[in-house]
């Protein structure tokens, strides 16, 4: 028990958390624009996948740098490099799990987008504080 109450006052629980709420508004500028996309301008939902993402991925990118991780290293070619491959990587694999639960298991596609994005938000976190911090 002495061991969890260390944890939560750690810095390591507080870069969780605040990652985990970096991770809701980027959700939500990432839901948001699916949706709108593919229901009022009726785009498709994979190409209008792509774009939310994308816009997250900044949204992310900027709260990270700004308020997530303490430590973070000049904004040298390197680790914008190392962020933005990996969300690549990380629009790679929301993109396959969203073809597959729409298209194979027939899931709707917001739906899908909860599933993917969960997937996704842990390859998130290893990746990008690798990226930022080092």
């Amino acid at each position: 028990m002495n061991k969890l109450i260390q944890f939560l006052k750690s810095e390591r629980f507080a870069e969780i958390f605040r990652f985990a709420v970096n991770g809701g508004v980027s959700f939500v500028v990432d839901y948001a624009v699916l949706f709108i996309l593919t229901e009022f301008f009726d785009v498709n939902y994979l190409i209008s996948s792509g774009i939310s993402f994308t816009l997250s991925v900044i949204v992310n990118y900027l709260i990270c740098v700004l308020w997530v991780f303490k430590n973070v290293k000049k904004n040298d070619t390197k680790t914008v490099v190392l962020f933005v491959g990996s969300s690549v990587i990380g629009l790679l694999i929301n993109q396959v799990l969203m073809w597959f639960f729409v298209e194979i298991t027939g899931l709707y596609y917001m739906i899908a987008k909860i599933i993917a994005t969960i997937i996704v938000m842990i390859w998130n976190y290893v990746a990008k504080r690798k990226a930022v911090v080092g």
